[in-house]
Order: C-alpha cells, then structure tokens, then sequence
C-alpha cells in the first residue's frame, strides 16, 4: 500500500486553505509518526528475517555438501562393493555343487557334535605342532633306522632259536623249557 509523504508544496497549499486544513494537517501527524515507527519495525523484523534466511541459506549449504560428501562416499563403497560381489559370484557359483553336496554332512555334524568334542578337537589342533616336530626329531629317525636294526634283529632271533634248541638238549632241562612254553602259551591265550 502505498501512502503519499506530503511534501513542502503540500504545505504550502494546506496554509492557503485555512486553519482547518492546519489542523486536519497537525492531526496527521501522529498518525504519521506512527506509521514511520511501525515501517521502521517493519524494516527491522525484515532485517532479522533476512539474517535468518542467510543463516538457514549457509547451514542448507553445509547439509547439501555434507550430503554430496556422503554420497560420494557411497558412491565409492558402492562401486567396491560392486567389485567384491563380481568377485565372489564366479567363486560361489563353482563351490555351490559341493555345498548343496555337503549339506546334508554338515547338518549331521550339527547335530551329533557336542561342546566337548569341539573342545578336544581344538585340543588336538593345538598340539599338531609339538607332535610334528616330535615326529620330524624324535620318531622319524627311529623308523629309518628299522632299515638296517631289522637284518641285526634276524641274527639275534636265529641265535635264540639256536640258543634254545642247545639247552633243550641239555639233561633236565628240556622240562622247564615245556614249562615255560606252556606258560607263555597260557599268557598269550589269557
């Protein structure tokens, strides 16, 4: 609305009119006054609201670049994630027969294994360590050397039969070797 500001030619035509329109003038005045103060408070609450739009225009600002910040982010998990599954799909899709193949063994192994089997299995793992270098050290030299201790064991069993066979010639003692024969028949039967 647009309301006309009496200027100084204004003025002048009032004071040839009269006292009245002076008056009428004088009254105008505070009303005039009043309209000043209130386009006045008016400009300041136009001001504020247009700090306030600036404030609120910036903080926009920050959300829409934190926004194009994470989506690019996205972006690029996206496209890593895209990587991995183009990756893996190859992969599963050859162990896929062997699993459906194997299923039915894991669901049994599911059910019939207990907390404590796990445990002793987990046990034994953690000893497959110590028992390979106890068999590198320890138990594999033995074996290599049954090789050439089993031709000196063959002697020594041909020396015994002989051995044997001399004091089974001997007078009185052919009986105890029956003896002891029967006894160690009786112990390998028991």
């Amino acid at each position: 609305m647009h309301l006309p500001v009496p200027g100084p030619r204004d003025v002048l035509d009032v004071l040839g009119r009269g006292a009245s329109a002076v008056e009428q003038l004088l009254a105008a005045v505070p009303r005039i006054v009043a309209l000043v103060d209130d386009a006045d408070g008016l400009l300041d609450r136009v001001h504020g609201l247009l700090d306030r739009i600036e404030e609120t225009r910036e903080a926009a600002a920050g959300v829409v670049e934190r926004t194009d910040a994470a989506a690019g982010r996205a972006q690029d998990l996206l496209g890593q994630t895209t990587l991995l599954v183009e990756r893996l799909t190859p992969l599963l899709d050859r162990m896929e027969p062997t699993m459906e193949r194997l299923q039915p063994t894991l669901d049994r192994l599911a059910e019939t294994t207990d907390p404590h089997e796990v445990d002793a299995l987990v046990a034994i793992v953690d000893m497959l360590p110590r028992l390979a270098a106890k068999m590198e050290t320890d138990i594999l030299p033995v074996l290599d050397s049954l090789s050439t201790v089993a031709p000196d064991l063959h002697d020594l069993l041909d020396v015994s039969r002989e051995l044997n066979e001399m004091l089974a010639a001997l007078p009185g003692l052919g009986k105890v070797k029956k003896r002891i024969d029967e006894e160690q028949a009786e112990e390998g039967r028991g």
